[in-house]
This record gives C-alpha cells, sequence and structure tokens, in this order.
C-alpha cells in the first residue's frame, strides 16, 4: 500500500489521491463509494472527499451507477512518455514497420518484474490479450521483458525480479532460475529476444533492445503476432531484419535528440 511510506517527505494525502486512481481497472470501470473505500482500504469520508476533488479536478465523474475515471486520466500517463522524447522519435520508424509486417509493434519499460507498455501501432487483429498503453505483463516471459532483463547486471537482475509481478496475469512458463539464466545468456548473446506462447497461448513475438546515447538499454521494441497466422520461421526471417533495422534507426535518433543542444530563453 503506497499510505505506509516512511519519511517526513511523504505526503501521505496525494498517495491516498493516487490509489483511488489505480483502484479503477478491468472489470470495474465504475464503482460505488463503498466498493472504492473497500478496494482501497480507505474510510469512506476519506474516499469521498478525494472522489469529489479528483472529479472538480476532471479526472473522475459521478453518476447514478457511482464514479469512473474520466479521459483525463491519460494525461497523467502521457506526460511520462511525452517527458522521454521516445515516442516521437520512435512514432514514424514503428508506422514504417507496421506497414512492412502488417503486425502490431510495441514499446515497453521495465517497471520492477513487470513491463509496462509506453508506446504501440496496432493493426486490427483478434488475439487472446487486449494491449493499450499502460498494460503491464511479468517481464520474463515477453520478448519486450527479455531484452531489458538481459541487459542488467546479476545482482540487479535477481532484486528485479524478486519482485511481485502487479500485472495479475499468470504466465504459462514457469522456468527455474538455471532455466531462466540460460535464456537470457542466448538474449544477450544474440541480441534478441522471441517468445513463443510463453506468456499466454496464441502471442508469438520477436524484440529487440532500444538503446540511448551512452549504449545502455532503456527499452524494448517488438513485432507481436498471432501464433495460429505467423510461424516461428516467418517471424526470424522476414520480420526480425525489418525490427533489428527499426530499433537501430530509432535509437540512434534518440541519441541524436540527446545530443543535441538545449537552449534556454530568458523571459527578459
Amino acid at each position: 500500500m503506497p499510505r505506509e511510506g516512511t519519511g517526513p517527505d511523504f505526503i501521505e494525502a496525494l498517495a491516498r489521491g493516487l490509489e483511488v486512481i489505480a483502484a479503477f481497472g478491468p472489470g470495474r470501470p465504475t464503482m460505488s463509494l463503498t466498493e472504492v473505500a473497500t478496494a482501497t482500504g480507505l474510510a469512506r469520508p476519506t474516499a469521498r472527499r478525494i472522489l469529489l476533488t479528483l472529479t472538480e479536478l476532471g479526472y473522475v465523474r459521478s453518476g447514478e451507477r457511482g464514479f469512473a475515471l474520466t479521459p483525463r486520466v491519460l494525461e497523467l500517463g502521457m506526460a511520462y512518455v511525452r517527458s522521454m522524447g521516445l515516442w516521437d522519435v520512435a512514432r514514424p520508424h514503428m508506422e514504417r514497420l507496421v506497414a512492412r509486417t502488417n503486425e502490431s509493434c510495441s514499446i515497453a519499460q521495465l517497471d520492477g518484474s513487470d513491463i509496462v507498455y509506453v508506446a504501440r501501432v496496432a493493426v486490427p487483429k483478434i488475439v487472446s490479450l487486449a494491449v493499450q498503453i499502460g498494460t503491464r505483463f511479468p517481464a520474463l516471459q515477453t520478448s519486450l521483458g527479455k531484452v531489458q532483463l538481459a541487459a542488467l547486471p546479476a545482482d540487479e537482475l535477481d532484486r528485479v525480479l524478486a519482485e511481485p509481478s502487479r500485472s495479475g496475469l499468470v504466465p504459462r512458463w514457469q522456468p527455474g532460475r538455471a532455466e531462466r539464466d540460460a535464456e537470457l545468456r542466448e538474449v544477450r548473446a544474440r541480441g534478441w529476444a522471441l517468445t513463443d506462447e510463453q506468456l499466454t497461448r496464441g502471442i508469438r513475438s520477436v524484440a529487440a533492445p532500444l538503446r540511448d546515447g551512452s549504449g545502455r538499454v532503456i527499452a524494448g521494441i517488438n513485432v507481436n503476432t498471432h501464433a495460429a497466422e505467423t510461424s516461428v520461421e516467418r517471424l526470424l526471417e522476414h520480420h526480425l531484419p525489418l525490427l533489428l533495422q527499426t530499433a537501430g534507426d530509432i535509437s540512434a535518433d534518440f541519441a541524436r535528440l540527446e545530443a543535441a543542444p538545449h537552449v534556454t530563453v530568458s523571459a527578459s
């Protein structure tokens, strides 16, 4: 629970407000006051004050069926994406890759033992898992996660994977430590990762790392396919070379963006 922060600078009221926003999710887009209080562990009067404050700020709306988030909440997540500058750099490259593969392309970053999607260009196909900006999955069972986990030092890898997943999804592949390490060594050696229905049935993808100007892995980019439509051979022989080129182009553009001089103009 975020309200258990320590230190004199911890703002409990802010933590409570963020927890109320996070309480809304799949299966509960609208909740009553009682449901919000129960989901967050807050007293009803406290939950009510927070909901009314969020309503006044435009992040929540109230109706006959209860409270619901508004699209303005997306601004909170997009602020992070915009601050990175990654989306503006990656978008044209991702769009070209999607046009050449006719498959969806996504960028995700590590958050503990999960990945979180921060950019996506999708094609309309029926898949077993819905993905949008902010969706999180266990990192180890995804190609996007593998390319980032493989870049971590051993001690940091153990610390990251020791954190419990917050995705709510139980993946099909549950490797032991030896199998996990062997998989990540292979990813590290070849520079890309494959996932073949390890997260869930029907999902097959290949991913490559995205790097900043110092060579540090900052995210992963993938091509995602339906296992019944795209074979592993097609994925590796056709899609992977295009993906690796795209990852290199995005990394190069991002490095140039970082290196560009930033001039601050004084108001005076």
